[in-house]
């Protein structure tokens, strides 16, 4: 009996497991944040101060130091629009590696093409089963959401995801805190324009355009891969960067800098 009342003593005063990290969470604000910056002459975004404070807080990937040029190429995949295939020939033409970030139905629907990234070497990142606003999602909703992803994933090559991007990037400094306990390192983007939309294509020139007007030292670089656009205009975009001496590197060879991440 003694030795029971000790456990339950010492359990309220360290806390135990889930009951923890909720009762840590539950004094976070969960403010809806939606990534976002401001674009810059010269292709350099500006963050606000709350931005890069709570992305260095929590360890978050968004942008590379000034004056590096390394860049890194990630794309979201919500849905299979005929482009993935096509992408994946042209990065690997061009010895590039990049992140994808991928829900639950595209686990299941194309799990192929998951194939395929995993063995020429890309990141396939978690985008959550259902693409929910995660600061709208309580703790156990957030986890599932992440976690069963992952087990469809783990359950196919053995190992897990270490990246996770919030779906349409929006988030809160307690959705931050969930998934870095988790294990998690959030992705955001300092380069992305409006190429999702499947039905207002503006053609591989304006994409290309696009691309070079905002590349910057250290570009974190969002594409989605259901644009026409994208999978056309990818091959010179890499050129481009290529011959302006920037290096595409993997999100694993990322360098956090104090004051920039």
């Amino acid at each position: 009996m003694k030795k029971i009342i000790t456990v339950l003593l010492l359990c309220l005063l360290c806390g135990c497991g889930a009951q923890r990290v909720s009762l840590e969470t539950g004094a976070l604000s969960n403010d809806m944040q939606g990534w976002g910056f401001r674009k810059m002459p010269g292709g350099r975004p500006e963050f606000t101060e709350k931005q890069r404070e709570d992305m260095e807080k929590y360890g978050c990937i968004y942008e590379g130091a000034g004056g590096d040029k390394s860049i890194y190429l990630t794309f979201d995949e919500g849905y299979e629009n005929g482009y993935t295939e096509p992408i994946l020939d042209v990065l690997k033409e061009n010895g590039v590696r990049a992140a994808f970030f991928i829900t639950g139905p595209y686990m299941k629907e194309h799990a192929d093409i998951v194939d395929r990234m995993v063995k020429e070497g890309h990141i396939v990142g978690n985008h959550t089963v259902n693409h929910p606003s995660l600061p709208s999602k309580s703790e156990k909703e957030i986890k599932k959401e992440i976690e069963e992803l992952d087990g469809m994933y783990a359950k196919r090559y053995n190992s897990h995801m270490k990246y996770i991007r919030p779906p349409m990037g929006e988030y809160s400094e307690r959705t931050l805190f969930i998934t870095k306990n988790m294990g998690y390192t959030n992705v955001f983007w300092s380069f992305a324009y409006r190429d999702w939309e499947v039905d207002n294509q503006k053609g591989a020139a304006f994409a290309l355009s696009e691309f070079k007007n905002n590349l910057h030292d250290g570009a974190v670089i969002l594409l989605h891969a259901v644009s026409k656009d994208n999978a056309a205009a990818l091959g010179d975009m890499i050129k481009y960067a290529k011959d302006s001496g920037y290096e595409f590197k993997s999100l694993d060879e990322f360098k956090f800098e104090k004051g920039t991440n």
